[in-house]
């Protein structure tokens, strides 16, 4: 079978494509024969040794998969060749069939594509847990959503409305705020690109708190981090809650005092480690997006395929930051 493969540390531009031997399923595992693929953020960390993770090498990125279970292994009674599931193996996906344990599975609602299927379950699972189990945002309360165009952000923006919240979408150029607007923000704001000096930073957290009204934000999704972090600490009510999703413009050191003076909190998001500690909570966490989704309340947008030979190169548009919504490889042209 054909597979990308990360042989040493660095960017996209390091990853080949190679015939591998085809994987069998252990005890308890299933192989799925994987028809599309999302990419996410810890893709382009994993290659360059810089996520949570580090597999040993060679092995594929590719967290999030879709696809036909091909063959089923010892004991395994919950599905059976044929089915559609999707499955977030946290890499290995960029290949045309993985190994996966059977009880990680989540079947295809029908008239869902593998596209569409390979793009959910990331985005929306690591927002829906950042907004309701960490921020328990309420309806009426006001949510700014930094980086409101990405894959997350996105999908923060849409499940705010679902939730009821009302919801202040920032990105870096208008053509990302316009694409918030259209996933239902109620309110949008363009901030700049690159470093900002303090005076910078001090103007951007009035714009936030022009944007969100004149309490501030109850709480705040940031996906970015960097620079744009304090200003949207500053912009917050009393008792926020700020989510502290991911860092590509660089970890940044908030000024605790503020915390203090707003009685803001400061809430970790780790979604991985959190399926793994409480099961039955993502499982129900699923079965609310289905909902959703089934009730038209979300959905992923892809903005581009590319087919598994041009990976890297969808791995770049990510790590560029130039896309909007979801990037997906798919395995058959």
């Amino acid at each position: 079978m054909r597979a990308v493969l990360s042989k040493s540390p660095g960017g996209p531009e390091t990853l080949v494509v190679e015939d591998v031997m085809d994987p069998t399923p252990a005890k308890g595992q299933v192989i799925i024969e994987v028809k599309a693929v999302g990419i996410n953020y810890p893709d382009a960390l994993i290659i360059e040794d810089k996520y949570q993770f580090k597999p040993e090498r060679p092995f594929s990125p590719g967290a999030e998969v879709a696809g036909v279970v091909d063959a089923v292994g010892e004991g395994v009674k919950n599905v059976r060749r044929g089915d559609r599931v999707i499955a977030v193996p946290g890499w290995g996906g960029l290949a045309e069939r993985v190994a996966i344990k059977a009880d990680q599975l989540i079947p295809i609602p029908d008239g869902m594509d593998f596209e569409t299927a390979a793009a959910f379950i990331m985005t929306y699972g690591t927002s829906y847990y950042a907004l309701k189990d960490r921020a328990n945002l309420k309806a009426g309360e006001t949510l700014l959503v930094l980086g409101a165009a990405g894959g997350v952000g996105a999908a923060a923006v849409e499940l705010g409305k679902a939730m009821g919240a009302r919801v202040v979408a920032a990105a870096s150029t208008n053509d990302k705020v316009e694409f918030a607007l259209e996933l239902g923000a109620d309110n949008g704001l363009i901030y700049p690109s690159g470093p900002m000096d303090k005076a910078a930073q001090k103007e951007l957290a009035g714009e936030f708190k022009l944007a969100t009204g004149r309490d501030g934000a109850d709480v705040v999704y940031d996906p970015v981090g960097g620079d744009y972090a304090e200003p949207a600490l500053r912009a917050m009510d009393w008792n926020g809650r700020y989510l502290v999703v991911g860092f590509p413009s660089g970890i940044p050191a908030l000024p605790l005092n503020l915390t203090l003076l707003k009685s803001v909190s400061v809430v970790g998001v780790f979604w991985g480690a959190a399926v793994m500690r409480d099961p039955a909570g993502h499982a129900a966490n699923m079965r609310d997006l289905m909902a959703f989704y089934a009730e038209g309340k979300i959905k992923p947008r892809i903005s581009k395929t590319f087919p598994l030979e041009k990976a890297a190169d969808a791995i770049k548009a990510l790590s560029d930051r130039t896309a909007m919504g979801k990037i997906v490889v798919v395995t058959e042209d």
